[in-house]
């Protein structure tokens, strides 16, 4: 199988990509009513496209309805988090900002954020920065200043991965940041991705499912996830969560290409040929795409059928 598993960079969430999803569906997915939606829609605090009759939602839009509802969930009114954004607006010259493209958690009954381009937590309500010590997404062994930060650690191991005989060492330090900072999702998948470059599958697996907990909706998780899992031998396991990060990632190629042999190994010709045909859709000059043909070309390949034996014609006699 060809499992090209991605890390993760210091930002999370895949944008720009060509999916989108009804009001409908987005509160299916997310657990959500649609007169929510509609009531964050009026507040701008999400700006679905507009069309025929509908509003779709596109991947960021979904990240954005996603961390609403987390800060709903932690008893902050969806007008509060309206107003901390007006205030980010103003205190960045950006307007409209758009949700996706901010960190966004509570902290003490406060909204905090982490603006596109900065390193350090914002209270938008009091304006005034948080110092790292007071960063809620790290643990307390960060008030130990002598030890190193989770950004620094982080960037290390980004170092230590470019060189195959210090992925070790890229190991442990991603472990240092999952130590500090459990809700750092992006250090799970690269944790994963490390081990993974090590042959130590078993190691992989958990960190992609550590990802996958932290954010359901986060596709590249998913997608490295199945991908080990096929490794494993867990076939049915692996489609579900390729499935999954096929729905979040429609646009993303490897996806299908690595669903197609999953589901070859599974004996599903018929969903095999689909995925073939939605890898040449995505990428049809990638470099899988003559092999994705030959497969397709394959599965039209009908056996010829053999010529009928003629029937013997009638003899006729020959006047003498």
């Amino acid at each position: 199988m060809h499992n090209h598993l991605r890390s993760s960079a210091v930002t999370w969430g895949e944008s720009g990509l060509r999916e989108r999803y009804t009001r409908r569906e987005v509160g299916r997915i997310l657990g959500l009513e649609t007169g929510r939606l509609r009531y964050w829609e009026k507040l701008k605090l999400v700006r679905p496209k507009a069309r025929w009759g509908e509003r779709f939602y596109s991947f960021g839009d979904l990240v954005a309805v996603r961390t609403i509802q987390q800060l709903t969930h932690s008893r902050i009114p969806a007008l509060r988090v309206r107003r901390a954004v007006n205030l980010l607006e103003r205190q960045f010259g950006e307007s409209p900002l758009p949700l996706e493209r901010l960190r966004l958690f509570e902290h003490a009954g406060e909204i905090v954020v982490v603006p596109p381009g900065a390193q350090r937590p914002f209270n938008p309500i009091r304006q005034q920065w948080i110092f790292p010590f007071d960063n809620p997404l790290l643990g307390p062994k960060l008030r130990t200043m002598s030890k190193p930060s989770a950004q620094a650690l982080f960037e290390a191991a980004l170092e230590c991965e470019s060189s195959p005989d210090l992925l070790p060492q890229a190991v442990e330090s991603y472990r240092q940041v999952v130590d500090i900072a459990p809700g750092w999702i992006e250090a799970h998948i690269n944790l994963g991705v490390a081990y993974y470059q090590m042959g130590q599958l078993k190691d992989a697996h958990t960190a992609f499912l550590s990802a996958v907990k932290l954010d359901p909706l986060n596709g590249i998780s998913l997608y490295n996830l199945g991908c080990v899992m096929e490794e494993e031998g867990f076939i049915d396991q692996a489609i579900v969560h390729l499935q999954r990060a096929a729905r979040v990632m429609p646009a993303y190629a490897d996806v299908h290409f690595n669903l197609a042999l999953a589901f070859e190994k599974s004996g599903d010709r018929r969903s095999s040929r689909d995925e073939w045909e939605l890898y040449l859709r995505y990428a049809p000059s990638g470099p899988w795409a003559d092999q994705a043909r030959a497969r397709l070309r394959e599965f039209s390949a009908r056996p010829k059928r053999s010529s009928p034996i003629p029937f013997p014609r009638k003899v006729q006699r020959t006047k003498e």
